[in-house]
């Protein structure tokens, strides 16, 4: 089935390619322009030695390719210049050669642009491996985790779904195969519904609080009090192994044993068996003080794995095994009981079956099939085949089809049915054909204005990263979402919608870099405060306080320098922000003299801008103008060596810094990136506050809480610094206030980051205008973000291919 299948598929991929091919590097490339190159460039800038971290040998003549373009742009800069090629050069070009070469590259321009404004900015793409998998899980109803089939996404223009590098390959139309088998077969029900069981288990009949000699808990009938916060302590469900997998609800009954008026946190995370190896963060949880309290939530879970329970912040084990669990009077967690409900399914077949069959009658399976198999039957094939594939190719497709469209799936069930396969094997066929077409994986805009269902494929992956929903495409088959009032409207309710999460995780993750958290890990000598929750809440602030900001309608600014911030009680504990406690969050108003407030001082930022052992004004000031201000420096010259982390102390970064800055070559750039990184180092690697270094050479000892800490305070840090306009500050907030008197620039760096998101390309230069005019319609509505979001979506350059 597979191979036949496969056949079709590459059939509808070749014909998708040969419509957007490119055609070949005209001749006078290769007569005149390359051996320019040879001569003049590629001694200098070639795969062994790259100056300045630039290849001419890789240059071609397609000016519609984005990234090549960019760079023959960057080159014609510096040769109008007379930068290069360099004066020490023997044999400089002749001028006749530098005016063809200018002449060359002007109509190469010239006819991109004019092919790019008939066909449109923004290249077809397909869907990234996120969109694929949530795209499924609307479609088929189905929790499968498919995004580790695929390899990771390139980026382009900071955002892994931009078409440039979204690229194809007879390897990635193999893994698409294979997802789509697996999605098929977990939406698939052949077998009878399966039991649910609805089961209360207790904490003492788990493998490791029965077998431990260790003591570490206490049981109080069938209370287990668990007083330590070791790894190794983990207390999983080891009685709990489903036979089924499926969506689980979950009930636990915990509370703050011996911890005064305190809450304590614990996680709960899912662990799989030897076999598969797979775990994943529940999530946090609080139990009160005293009272117990019961969290309820639901879980899919793979069959034979289980949940752990771990308290947060307890003792080590150590400490509690010196004293013993039965006379220890530290706090710990008390757990009463979990109950499990599940696998959850109100209807049989599944939803995720009727997605695909609807009603459509089951009956035995083969005789050579396993036993008690079902499989869906017709009593008209033909007719049952047209309806079933239509219904859900207008799904997949994500608009109305034609008989054109799904003919040759219809075809290939037909000729499954003719080789004497089953009806729902013939079935099956024909839904792989349609999750492997071109049409379903990738995003097909027509040149000019949007079509209603082009702008609801835009909206949906804008802000769900998944695939419209019916009312969205009811909305489109009626041609209504080009209205203004209908089109905001829908913009309204997808950003309320929980759907909206993709948003706020994928931009924000992909905008600011914090899905490099674990990029680095903190050395435990420098920074042993560092832990999993604290990781956690820093993402969790960052994402809780976007959306706060956003759902609000509050002022862009607020993105650099607010009064408030979403804290719990780890993340206040790592500002010095006293009075809130537990896992939960909630908006705090800053106290003065905080620090915070805003993105650029949040741990999270902070820790994404540093390695584990030292921070770098250079990194974070190149953060700063890439990310806030939309004005990225260059790479740094060929030949400057990188610094190395001094983390014994002998030197701050500045001064060794200085050295740079004293270079005329790195000066130029130095004097725009390192002022806000100077800001910025009051702040070490983990986002804490830091009066001096921390080192672990000779150095002041520091105690923490009765504790000698494994490191030493160094030399003080030095905040200050001055902006390439003159403008001095001492210290980040002064920084932010400076920062604030461009808040057009700040707006307009947004908005050309959210069009790149929204729509898979960057602006082009053509859509500066646009970008000022929604600039200032932003600033007459006080720089609201959601306004500038709506802003964006009602642009043409949102609405237009």
């Amino acid at each position: 089935m597979n191979g036949h299948t496969l056949r079709v598929a590459a059939c509808l991929w070749a014909s998708l390619f040969s419509l957007t091919a490119r055609g070949a590097d005209p001749p006078a490339f290769e007569e005149r322009i390359k051996p320019f190159l040879a001569t003049h460039c590629i001694g200098c800038h070639n795969e062994m030695t790259h100056k300045g971290g630039f290849r001419a040998d890789t240059l071609t003549a397609d000016f519609l390719a984005r990234e090549n373009r960019d760079r023959w742009q960057a080159a014609l800069k510096k040769i109008d210049a007379g930068e290069m090629p360099p004066d020490s050069k023997k044999a400089r070009p002749a001028e006749e050669d530098l005016k063809a070469l200018r002449s060359w590259a002007d109509a190469q321009d010239a006819e991109a642009t004019l092919r790019r404004a008939a066909e449109g900015r923004v290249v077809l793409r397909r869907l990234n491996r996120t969109e694929y998998q949530n795209t499924i899980r609307d479609l088929l109803g189905i929790s499968t985790d498919l995004k580790t089939q695929f390899p990771a996404e390139t980026s382009a223009h900071g955002f892994d779904n931009v078409g440039d590098a979204l690229h194809t390959s007879s390897f990635l139309l193999e893994k698409y195969l294979e997802a789509a088998d697996l999605a098929l077969n977990a939406a698939v029900a052949n077998k009878p519904k399966p039991a649910s069981i609805s089961k209360r288990y207790s904490l003492k009949d788990s493998h490791v609080v029965k077998s431990t000699t260790e003591s570490v808990y206490r049981k109080l009938d069938d209370t287990v009090v668990c007083f330590c916060s070791s790894a190794w302590h983990n207390v999983w469900l080891s009685n709990f192994y489903p036979a089924e997998r499926g969506t689980y609800r979950f009930r636990i009954s915990a509370s703050g044993y011996q911890s005064g008026d305190k809450p304590v946190p614990y996680r709960v995370a899912t662990t799989g068996n030897a076999l598969s190896g797979k775990s994943g963060l529940v999530g946090y949880f609080d139990a009160p003080a005293g009272k117990p309290e019961v969290v309820e939530f639901t879980q899919f879970m793979d069959a034979k794995t289980t949940i752990a329970i771990l308290p947060y912040g307890l003792a080590g084990a150590n400490e509690v095994k010196a004293i013993g669990a039965d006379k220890y009077t530290g706090p710990g967690l008390a757990v009463d009981f979990v109950e499990i409900e599940g696998p959850l399914n109100e209807t049989w077949p599944p939803a995720s079956h009727r997605l695909l069959f609807g009603d459509q009658p089951q009956g035995p399976a083969p005789a050579y099939n396993q036993r008690d198999r079902v499989e869906v039957i017709s009593k008209d094939p033909a007719a049952d085949a047209d309806r079933l594939i239509r219904a859900f190719a207008r799904r997949a497709f994500r608009r109305t089809v034609t008989d054109a469209d799904v003919k040759p799936f219809i075809a290939l069930v037909n000729t499954k049915l003719t080789e004497k396969h089953t009806f729902e094997q013939a079935m099956r066929a024909g839904y792989l054909g349609i999750l492997i077409s071109p049409e379903f994986l990738f995003l097909r805009e027509k040149p000019g204005k949007l079509d209603d269902f082009a702008l609801a494929n835009r909206l949906s992956y804008f802000f769900w990263s998944s695939m419209p929903d019916e009312e969205l495409l009811a909305l489109a088959e009626k041609g209504k979402l080009g209205d203004a009032a209908t089109l905001r409207g829908q913009v309204e309710r997808m950003l309320n919608h929980p759907k909206a999460a993709a948003f706020t995780e994928n931009f924000v993750g992909q905008w600011l870099g914090l899905r490099d958290i674990d990029a680095t890990e903190p050395s435990h000598l420098l920074y042993p405060e560092y832990d999993h929750m604290l990781k956690v809440s820093m993402i969790r602030e960052t994402e809780l306080f976007f959306s706060e900001v956003l759902r609000n309608d509050l002022s862009i600014a607020e993105l650099v320098s607010s009064d408030f911030t979403m804290l719990n009680g780890r993340l206040a504990k790592h500002y010095g922000i006293p009075a809130v406690e537990g896992w939960e969050f909630r908006k705090v108003k800053l106290p003065a003299g905080s620090h915070r407030g805003g993105l650029i001082t949040m741990a999270s930022v902070l820790k994404v801008t540093a390695n584990g052992t030292t921070t770098s004004p250079v990194t974070r000031g190149a953060w700063v103008l890439d990310r806030i201000l939309g004005t990225p420096p260059s790479p740094p010259p060929e030949g400057v060596a990188a610094l190395d982390p001094d983390t014994r102390g002998a030197t701050t970064i500045r001064e060794q810094l200085a050295k740079h800055r004293s270079v005329a070559s790195c000066a130029e750039c130095h004097t725009k990136i390192d002022p806000p990184g100077f800001a910025l180092e009051n702040f070490d690697v983990i986002g804490g506050w830091r009066d001096n270094y921390r080192i672990t050479g000779n150095g002041t000892p520091i105690t923490v809480d009765g504790k000698r800490m494994p490191y030493n305070r160094g030399k003080k840090v030095d905040p200050a610094d001055v902006l390439p306009d003159g403008s001095r500050f001492e210290n980040i907030d002064e920084l932010k206030r400076l920062l604030l008197k461009d808040k057009d620039g700040i707006t307009r760096a947004l908005a050309v980051k959210l069009l790149t998101y929204s729509t898979g390309a960057p602006p082009a230069k053509s859509d500066d205008a646009e970008i000022d005019a929604i600039v200032k319609r932003v600033r007459a509505k006080e720089f609201g973000f959601r306004s500038l979001v709506y802003e964006i979506v009602q642009s043409e350059a949102f609405r237009t291919k």
